[in-house]
C-alpha cells in the first residue's frame, strides 16, 4: 500500500508514473506502426 500511496502523492512518483505511460504509449505507436509496415503490399 506505501508503494501505491508514494507513486500517487509524491514527485518523484508522479514523474515514475507519466514515464511508465508515456513508454506504454509509444510501445503501442510502435506494434501499430510496424503491423501497418509489414501488411503493406508494395
Amino acid at each position: 500500500m506505501k508503494l501505491l500511496t508514494d507513486l500517487f502523492s509524491t514527485d518523484y512518483g508522479l514523474m515514475s508514473l507519466a514515464v511508465i505511460l508515456f513508454v506504454l504509449l509509444m510501445a503501442a505507436f510502435f506494434v501499430r506502426m510496424f503491423v501497418r509496415k509489414m501488411n503493406n503490399k508494395e
